[in-house]
């Protein structure tokens, strides 16, 4: 009996890793995209800028570039609204993708 319930036991972690697995490696390929579609509007490039954040085009985000260069780096993703141009829903549409 014990011999019947330590294989089952095996049986059930063998069947459990490769989806434990599988779980490690979504969230670490999730990650990633995050990490590839955020952007460092203090270090970003006017490219980087505009293929990235939506709403954002070549004009805006050099204005984005001249404003930093101007006036700082931005204390937060807020501040990019002092940039000519960009307000409230710029800002809402790509929060989750301003780093600073």
């Amino acid at each position: 009996m014990k011999h019947l319930l330590s294989c089952l036991l095996f049986t059930m972690a063998l069947i459990t890793a490769p989806v434990a697995w599988s779980a490690d490696e979504n969230t670490s390929q999730a990650t990633e995209q995050v990490e590839r579609l955020s952007v460092n509007i203090n270090t970003a490039s006017e490219q980087q800028l505009s293929e990235q954040l939506s709403g954002i085009g070549p004009a805006k985000a050099k204005a984005i570039i001249e404003y930093r260069q101007a006036n700082g780096e931005f204390s937060s993703p807020d501040a990019l609204m002092e940039v000519k141009g960009i307000g409230t829903a710029t800002l809402d549409k790509n929060r989750d993708r301003i780093k600073v």
